[in-house]
């Protein structure tokens, strides 16, 4: 199934591009960001997928930390730090994550693809609504 699937990162490199290259070679539409700094580049890609304009995200900085912090301010969205393909594969399945946080200190071109594809290859379980509901209800309380 094709998607539409965003790319953001604070710093354009040839990880980068073959993360796009992956995705596209996959099928799927996918829109780069302008590079930005990390904070403002993953929240504007965590707003597209909440919002409906994107099915996906993936965003890239030099941990991968901060990518995912930033993009887990945004309602709707958990995004989850691979670094692994295991790890991607139980985000998808267990916390229906919808945007890949991804180190560009540690990600080489064959690492990524282990990651993207357990992470396009592996669908949400349905297991693990009760918490899924909590997270969502967390996100509509007032602080």
């Amino acid at each position: 199934m094709s998607m539409r699937v965003v790319i953001a990162t604070d710093d354009d490199s040839a990880v980068v591009d073959e993360v796009r290259r992956l995705l596209e070679a996959r099928g799927h539409r996918v829109d780069r960001l302008p590079t930005g700094t990390w904070g403002g580049a993953a929240v504007e890609a965590a707003r597209r997928v909440a919002d409906g304009r994107a099915d996906q995200a993936v965003v890239l900085c030099y941990t991968g930390t901060g990518v995912a912090i930033a993009a887990n301010k945004v309602a709707g969205v958990r995004a989850a730090l691979c670094v692994d393909a295991t790890t991607a594969a139980g985000a998808r399945r267990w916390n229906d994550a919808n945007v890949l946080a991804l180190s560009l200190r540690l990600l080489s071109a064959a690492v990524a693809a282990e990651i993207l594809a357990a992470w396009l290859e592996t669908p949400y379980g349905e297991t693990e609504a009760a918490s899924l509901a909590a997270i969502a209800s967390a996100e509509r309380a007032p602080a």
